[in-house]
Parts: structure tokens; sequence; C-alpha cells
């Protein structure tokens, strides 16, 4: 897999997903981005909470990992581990399988504000900063302590499509759950 036709991708995608946020998201009033289909499902701020948790581990996390392995004259590809193939596929939009999220990294009944999706957008600023900054990196060089288990660590270019994928899939949630307050408000 070449990585540079890979970090393009994965920019792509985090500008779509900023796009879309925007859009789908900012006409909103506050009530409305904080219905729950259920009780137990998320609301469209708290997918989105749920991806600013993750974004405030890995973004620094990242970022260190990059600037701490630079790569001049490497050719930059990324080769994905056992753990890191098992979770990219994991999270990624097609696996429709629901995964329990640890405690931590749980935001439901959480009272969320607009500040949700701004800190979001910010995050993907930061991620789309981090994709430039990693073509001049060693992508496949183990420097990512795995969030709720430390002790593993993933390789730089496997944790950003790591990344990319899961704010896909729960990007994709949201708006699943906008789409079911159009059809409730129609009913």
């Amino acid at each position: 897999m070449k990585a540079m036709t890979t970090l393009e991708q994965l920019s792509q995608t985090t500008r779509d997903l900023c796009k879309t946020v925007a859009q789908e998201f900012s006409s909103l009033s506050l009530v409305d981005l904080n219905y729950k289909p259920t009780p137990d499902s998320w609301s469209m701020l708290e997918c989105l909470e749920h991806l600013n948790r993750y974004s405030r581990y890995y973004n620094p996390a990242l970022a260190k990992a990059i600037a701490q392995n630079p790569c001049e004259n490497c050719v930059p590809s990324i080769t994905f581990s056992w753990l890191g193939k098992k979770s990219v596929d994991m999270v990624r939009p097609q696996n429709m399988k629901k995964h329990k999220t640890v405690k931590h990294m749980n935001p439901n009944d959480s009272h969320l504000k607009r500040a949700t999706t701004e800190e979001f957008l910010q995050h993907q600023q930061e991620l789309l900063h981090m994709l430039e900054d990693a073509k001049q990196a060693k992508l496949n060089k183990k420097a990512v302590p795995v969030e709720f288990f430390k002790l593993l660590n993933m390789r730089i270019g496997e944790t950003l499509a790591f990344v990319v994928a899961h704010q896909e899939r729960h990007v994709q949630q949201a708006l699943r759950v906008k789409q079911q307050l159009t059809q409730q408000a129609a009913a």
C-alpha cells in the first residue's frame, strides 16, 4: 500500500468529514443535536464528543510520534501489523457490528453544547496538519501507545488510518441519528 496515496486519501476523508459535520449539523438546534432515538443510544453531539475524547489522546500522541521519527529519504509506505489491521477493521464504517466503548470514552448522558462541534472541527484541522507532516515520518515505526492499553504500540501510519476510520464510523452514526430525527418529525 503506497503511503502517499493513503495519506492523501486519509486527508481527503478528513476534509470530507469536516464539510459533512459543518453542513449537516450547523443549522440544527441544540435540542435537535442532543436528540437520542433511545435512552441508551448516542445523540449527534455525543457521537462527536466520543471522537473528541479519542482526539484528545491520539492527536498529541501522533504529533509526538511523527516529530520523533523523521525520515528524509525513506519511501513512505504503510504496512499493517496484526493489531493495526484488526483495529482498523473493527472501526471501519462498513463494519456494522456494535462494540462496547471503554467507560471514559463513553459520552452517554453528557450535557453537550455547540462547542462540541467546534472542538471536533479543530481536532480535524490538527489531524490534517499531522497527515501532511507524516509524509516525512517513518510511518511503520511502532511509536503510538494504544489508548486503553498503553503497553501496546501501534505504527504511526496504521494509527492515522485507525483514527480516520473511527471518525468516519461515528460521523455516519451521527448522520443516522439525524435521519431518525427527521423521520420522527415527519411522522
